[in-house]
């Protein structure tokens, strides 16, 4: 190929002519220095050379951005290169490689937990828990958000502003800050304010601690140690069961006249379910029709252990259910189905047992509010929607009733050999147990119900 002395005049004016897709001119200062120019404008300086009996061939850049002699040196280095048998091109992927690596690693070191974090919380989100083979629920998310915000924020019910959450004051380090010493730090400061909360809260950095060393872009940032250090355990404060959030005997009938009288059926069907069945609440919150069986007396719920489970139904709660149904099945007057129409809606039952026209979800979410206020009004101490489970637990040693078929029905693990391998309860034996469970809470309620005044309406549906 002819060469020529590269100058500025022959830079600018080489170009591609007519009819072809590239063309080029070779400098006769630096070997294998070439300037192509292609059919759409465009100048690069290459380099064009043997390696191993093959050509390599190396775009260097734009004249506009390379001088001559700066090409010229770049030539040169490249011809060095191939001269002691190696390849630019996968110098140049080296290269890339390392830069790409560097630059991960200062992302790593200038992480933030606040930043792994929202990448955690997408995580739980979107992937399927490896203990219920199921999504997590809204709460489970809402509580991790809750307890890694900065407060401050009015509140959406009553007034004043939010409160940080424990987890906040670590949202603002660099992850490779979350040393033993400063989780003990911050430890110590929570549980003197708030032991539950602080317990709660380490939890759930603990479980996001092995979630970063399970990561690629956060896997061994954090030092060894974070969480199970002497030094963080020793400040760890003690898990203890919350005392009095339990229902007793002679509270039940202020609780349920108060309960029966809230005036939103739903919830208060709602309410009552928690105490007679020692569900979980969102067990509860997530019923469908689907899942509730009128015919053979029974419920199928959501269990966060085993995925689902079946219950039985008992008679109460059944009527309850029914009444429900009756009005989920309604239809909307003549008017209401008017305005759906004018928005291009048509009017279906809900799938939800417990339905709400306002959130989201399409069943009630948040029904702490008006439990409160039936507490208030019947004079009775704060009680949980948890505290609720623990009452059926509590109410039934009244009646003797054998704590296995209690831990089935309220899908406690169990917690004995001879439970765990040796006993396979059916529905209708837990029904007769927990039928009598129902019967005594009922009677200390001072409701007068007969099981036969649900048994007409069980009838007509399983028709």
């Amino acid at each position: 190929m002819a060469k020529v002395n590269f100058t500025a005049g022959r830079i600018n004016g080489h170009s591609c002519p007519a009819g072809k897709s590239q063309s080029f001119i070779w400098d006769s200062g630096a070997s294998g220095l070439g300037l192509r120019a292609t059919a759409a404008g465009a100048s690069t300086y290459i380099w064009q050379g043997k390696l191993h009996g093959g050509t390599v061939r190396v775009s260097i850049g734009d004249p506009k951005d390379w001088g001559i002699d700066d090409a010229r040196d770049e030539a040169r280095r490249l011809q060095r290169l191939v001269d002691a048998g190696k390849d630019p091109r996968e110098e140049a992927a080296e290269q890339r490689v390392a830069h790409e690596a560097r630059r991960v690693e200062a992302r790593r070191k200038s992480a933030t937990v606040g930043e792994a974090w929202a990448d955690y919380l997408e995580y739980l989100k979107t992937a399927i828990s490896p203990k219920t083979k199921q999504s997590r629920s809204p709460r489970y998310i809402a509580d991790h958000v809750a307890l890694a915000a900065q407060g401050g924020e009015s509140r959406k019910r009553g007034k004043g502003k939010t409160v940080r959450g424990p987890l906040a004051p670590l949202m603002p380090l660099k992850l490779f800050d979350i040393t033993a010493r400063r989780v003990a730090e911050w430890l110590a400061d929570e549980a003197a304010e708030r032991p539950t909360n602080a317990a709660h809260a380490y939890r759930l950095l603990k479980a996001f601690i092995r979630w970063c060393d399970g990561q690629d872009d956060y896997a061994g940032v954090i030092p060894d140690g974070a969480y199970d250090s002497p030094k963080v355990t020793a400040v760890l404060p003690q898990s203890k069961a919350k005392k009095g959030d339990s229902l007793q005997r002679e509270q039940l009938p202020a609780w349920f006249s108060a309960v029966r009288q809230l005036g939103n059926p739903v919830i208060s069907a709602y309410l009552q379910a928690l105490l007679l069945t020692g569900a979980r609440r969102e067990e509860m919150t997530g019923l469908r029709w689907d899942d509730v069986d009128f015919r053979w007396a029974s419920l199928t719920i959501a269990d966060k252990v085993d995925g689902s489970r079946v219950i039985p139904l008992p008679p109460y709660l059944a009527g309850l259910l029914l009444e429900l149904k009756r009005l989920n099945d309604t239809p909307p007057n003549v008017r209401q189905l008017a305005r759906l129409k004018a928005r291009g809606e048509a009017w279906e039952p809900s799938s939800w047992v417990f339905t709400s026209v306002t959130a989201a979800s399409g069943h009630i979410e948040e029904p702490r509010f008006q439990h409160k206020q039936a507490l208030q009004a019947a004079g009775l101490p704060h009680v949980t929607l948890h505290g609720l489970r623990r009452s059926f637990g509590t109410l039934s040693e009244w009646v003797e009733c054998p704590v296995g078929v209690v831990a089935q029905i309220q899908g406690h693990k169990p917690s004995a050999i001879a439970e765990k391998h040796y006993r396979r309860r059916p529905l209708d034996l837990l029904r007769v147990w927990h039928n009598r469970i129902e019967a005594w809470v009922l009677e200390q309620a001072g409701i007068d119900f007969k099981p036969e005044q649900s048994q007409q309406g069980l009838h007509a549906v399983s028709q």
